[in-house]
């Protein structure tokens, strides 16, 4: 993959370290792998892991903006930019009140960078970056990107009113496109249809590793740790009530949970319409990447391409709860739009092979001197 991209992702990984002070260093910088924390992802406000943007200077800020920017296309920079800006609609929505145990619930400046390993040496290192619906996870040795899955980009409120007659919606193109899509399918939308009632959540959560009948996790499991109180009560409140209104049942879950033989519709039984729909969708999220690195994303997913399965849950209808499922034998995408008046959405991009550069990494270590 591109030597640039990961010459650059080093020269300002350098500056960032070079600019913390001890106190800093010790939040932000741990050894590489200590795969038990760099597999760690979340999506909610909770603590990701390294240093938060609010014990940062300005001049870190930028530098961690510039580390988020210099692995995503300009599009899918300004998509970030704007996920973590919605933190302020979203706290203003619930009339600043939420806190999730901490100072602001609703915070653009709890976004947390780590760096693990040395980005000076040949050895393989990574950069983590996450807050409240982003997560980002990047794997470098030498002068390739080994890795750049799990990536995950949400959206609460999902469509927020601008002035005038315009809305504000970061991820328009997954669910505009996956609404498309399932709508096109003619005779195959019964086999796509895998359940009538969509999940409260992503079927894979925030699991460092995907394994076979992972079910949708609840609410007030996919933080740090987990909530007690009045906040821990709230959060199971919310479960319960999403599922009740959703009528989700045991029978739902099992027809959603994730199972490596892919489920829904074959990609190859689609008309030529219905496969330029999906491959327009697809890249709405590979172009989240750089060119470089989405174009040999792009080569992965077409080899996976006679595998791939096309998988939908709930209504078609706007502002209804829905869900759908890409998969292959690497290729997982998942999205889910159900909470808050199925104004809330989530979407994770996975590799199954490769998330975390798992399986480059272990070849990495067969092939090299590491003693």
């Amino acid at each position: 993959m591109s030597q640039g991209i990961a010459a650059t992702m080093r020269t300002i990984a350098l500056a960032l370290t070079r600019s913390f002070d001890a106190d800093q260093r010790n939040s932000a910088c741990r050894p590489f792998p200590d795969d038990a924390e760099r597999r760690l992802w979340f999506f909610t406000p909770t603590d990701h892991g390294g240093l938060p943007l609010g014990a940062m200077s300005p001049t870190q800020h930028r530098l961690v903006h510039q580390l988020v920017a210099s692995g995503l296309s300009r599009a899918g920079y300004n998509t970030v930019a704007a996920i973590i800006g919605l933190d302020n609609i979203l706290d203003r929505l619930e009339h600043f009140k939420v806190d999730f145990d901490r100072e602001r619930g609703r915070d653009p400046l709890m976004y947390f960078t780590t760096i693990f390993g040395d980005p000076a040496g040949e050895a393989p290192w990574s950069w983590r970056f996450g807050g409240h619906h982003v997560s980002l996870h990047y794997t470098v040795a030498g002068d390739r990107v080994l890795s750049m899955t799990p990536s995950f980009f949400g959206a609460d409120p999902a469509d927020s009113p601008l002035l005038g007659p315009h809305l504000h919606r970061p991820l328009a193109a997954a669910e505009d496109l996956g609404r498309e899509l399932f709508r096109s399918l003619g005779d195959h939308a019964a086999k796509a249809l895998i359940s009538d009632t969509a999940p409260v959540d992503i079927a894979t959560g925030n699991r460092p590793i995907v394994s076979e009948g992972d079910r949708p996790m609840g609410l007030p499991e996919v933080w740090r740790h987990r909530f007690t109180g009045p906040t821990g009560e709230r959060l199971d409140n919310m479960q319960a009530n999403a599922e009740r209104l959703l009528a989700l049942t045991e029978a739902h879950i099992d027809a959603l949970a994730f199972s490596f033989e892919p489920k829904g519709v074959r990609v190859s039984q689609l008309g030529d319409g219905e496969q330029q729909i999906l491959d327009a969708l697809l890249n709405a999220y590979l172009e989240r990447l750089p060119e470089e690195l989405a174009d040999a994303q792009r080569t992965l997913a077409q080899t996976d391409r006679p595998h791939l399965t096309f998988a939908w849950a709930g209504s078609a209808e706007k502002h209804e709860p829905h869900y759908y499922r890409i998969q292959g034998k690497r290729l997982l995408i998942e999205y889910d739009n159900t909470q808050r008046g199925a104004n809330h959405i989530h979407t994770v991009w996975r590799d199954l092979e490769n998330d975390f550069a798992g399986d480059v990494l272990a070849a990495h270590y067969a092939a090299s001197d590491h003693r």
